[in-house]
């Protein structure tokens, strides 16, 4: 079972419609205790990073969450759950990240003629081409973003995907057991729920 981390703010109904269309044991956990029972974790998000820190510290998530990646297992981060994997943001000064990842988030510095937030589809192209999580999936796919913030690894290796607005940024990230999108998989159409079965698939063997 795939356990949908709820911790007061995210996108949890459409993540939870994609694995249902897709006929995919997943749930809601609203509490640590319950992640005993899944094999496998998505992080998802949308808001500000610093109500998102917040969100987990009060729901005892955070250490949770440090301590499945140490142990190695599966772990997916959606959109502003990718950007709390890392240490810090410049969308909430002072506020801890989860610090599983190196580096920061920044917010974009754009051309006037680029909107801010970046709403809509956008390419991402494959950095990491043997992540198991881009299986059946052509490189320069199309994939949904909103967002107006973007992660800045400091290990270039930890990046999977990349995609341009402007600038050349980081939209995906793989290490080990830990796979994360700027982007919205269950908003991103076939090839989205493409994504989330390899997910499912990878956590199987993990």
């Amino acid at each position: 079972m795939i356990g949908i981390i709820d911790y007061g703010m995210g996108n949890l109904g459409s993540v939870t419609n994609a694995f249902r269309f897709l006929e995919l044991d997943a749930k809601i956990v609203t509490r640590n205790q319950e992640l005993a029972d899944c094999r496998a974790l998505i992080l998802p998000g949308v808001g500000a990073f610093g109500d998102c820190m917040a969100h987990l510290v009060e729901h005892d998530f955070v250490d949770a969450i440090e301590g499945w990646v140490q142990a190695g297992k599966p772990m997916m981060g959606i959109c502003l759950g990718l950007q709390a994997l890392f240490e810090s943001s410049e969308e909430s000064p002072g506020v801890e990240g989860l610090g599983i990842f190196a580096g920061t988030v920044k917010r974009f510095d754009l051309p006037k003629e680029l909107k801010v937030p970046q709403i809509g589809w956008n390419r991402m192209e494959e950095t990491q081409p043997d992540c198991p999580m881009f299986e059946g999936i052509d490189n320069g796919s199309f994939f949904y973003l909103v967002h107006s913030f973007y992660v800045c690894p400091q290990d270039e290796s930890i990046v999977a995907g990349k995609t341009e607005y402007g600038i050349e940024y980081c939209t995906s990230v793989w290490k080990d057991n830990v796979f994360a999108t700027q982007f919205h998989p269950e908003k991103s159409q076939a090839v989205g729920l493409c994504m989330l079965k390899n997910f499912w698939n990878w956590a199987e063997v993990q």
